[in-house]
């Protein structure tokens, strides 16, 4: 008899579910849309409620195309869940969000980076972290939200708040608040983790007054991170309960998946953003050319650095010409139009909805 593995991969416009059988083949899909708020001021924000029940939704379209085809559930013998990485939301011990989840390409924390940087900081982040001071990633996300909102700031000094990515946001409410796990490819992009010592990094949280905030067990990507009951989460009327054996933001498990095992093997990904992302070995090695050093995948007893440039606007590019200017009725209509333009018709496509930097600016990678 087959056994099956359900895939979880939760993006920033929808969330997709497979259950893959054992040698890889795709048994049962499904993919539900997400909402994101994209606010004038650069604000990008969605919410983590909807979020964690567009997981649940997804889940139950593919479990219904699994059970169509006679297929059984008791055959599911584990999930992995990948996810939009430096998204991050906060929320009290009972699992109830705190604030919106503020989305990686929200662009509220510029004065803050700015600030952060002429104070000299941008050179102990970059040596800790692998990573530049950009509004990109959580951490000064985090700081904004503190600055703007005096009771949250309240909070955790008290010790009351979670901080999570999306993987540790669904853990916990998958797994009603006893798993409060990431994994080191999430925890690697949010300024917080030392990328070396594979450790939530104490100077960093002590000099942004963090030092009470609670933030997730980090753990190889390939891991025990507790049981799932979805038949009693989904209602399911069989009894469904199953081992979450990966979690792995979305970049980093297509690195694994195109087989980027080796040093120097690498790959591009497009979606709402892009990202090139190439493996540099079991040592972090720091960029001089504007690249950020990450966690490229880990196992157990293994740890793979990478070096990544990502793009913020690519195939969100394509959704904001289709519903704002109305230009096609579907994507794919886009390499028709392209290619009824001659190359020397000047026509160019800048997808600049993050501004735009000097090509010699390490933000430029933004």
């Amino acid at each position: 008899m087959k056994k099956y593995i359900l895939a979880i991969d939760q993006g920033t416009s929808s969330t997709k579910t497979i259950l893959f059988d054992e040698l890889g083949q795709a048994a049962a899909k499904g993919s539900v849309d997400l909402k994101t708020d994209y606010f004038d001021n650069g604000f990008v924000e969605q919410n983590p409620e909807d979020i964690y029940q567009n997981v649940l939704d997804s889940v139950t379209e593919c479990l219904k195309d699994f059970t169509k085809k006679g297929l059984a559930i008791s055959d599911i013998v584990s999930c992995g869940i990948s996810n939009q990485r430096e998204t991050f939301i906060l929320w009290d011990k009972d699992g109830k969000a705190l604030a919106p989840a503020v989305v990686w390409a929200c662009k509220r924390s510029i004065s803050i980076c700015t600030d952060l940087i002429e104070k000299g900081q941008n050179d102990l982040i970059k040596q800790k972290t692998g990573l530049l001071l950009d509004p990109y990633f959580s951490g000064t996300k985090l700081l904004w939200l503190l600055e703007n909102d005096s009771e949250l700031k309240e909070k955790v000094v008290k010790g009351e708040v979670y901080f999570g990515t999306v993987d540790c946001w669904l853990l916990y409410k998958l797994t009603n608040g006893t798993q409060f796990k990431t994994d080191y490819t999430n925890a690697s992009r949010t300024l917080l983790f030392n990328i070396h010592t594979l450790q939530w990094d104490n100077e960093i949280l002590e000099n942004w007054g963090l030092s009470n905030l609670n933030l997730p067990q980090p753990c190889p990507s390939s891991h025990d991170f507790g049981m799932v009951n979805f038949g009693q989460i989904l209602n399911h009327e069989t009894p469904f309960s199953i081992p979450i054996t990966s979690l792995i933001g979305d970049s980093h498990a297509a690195t694994f998946g195109e087989g980027c095992f080796e040093k120097g093997t690498a790959k591009v990904t497009l979606g709402t953003g892009s990202s090139i992302m190439m493996n540099i070995g079991d040592k972090a090695v720091l960029s001089n050319s504007g690249m950020l050093t990450t966690i490229c995948w880990s196992t157990e007893n293994r740890v793979d650095y990478a070096l990544e440039g990502a793009i913020v606007s690519c195939g969100s590019t394509i959704e904001w010409l289709k519903n704002e200017l109305q230009l096609f009725s579907s994507p794919a209509e886009t390499e028709a139009m392209a290619k009824a333009i001659p190359d020397n018709a000047g026509v160019y496509l800048i997808p600049a909805f993050s501004g735009l930097t000097l090509a010699n600016e390490p933000k430029s990678i933004y």
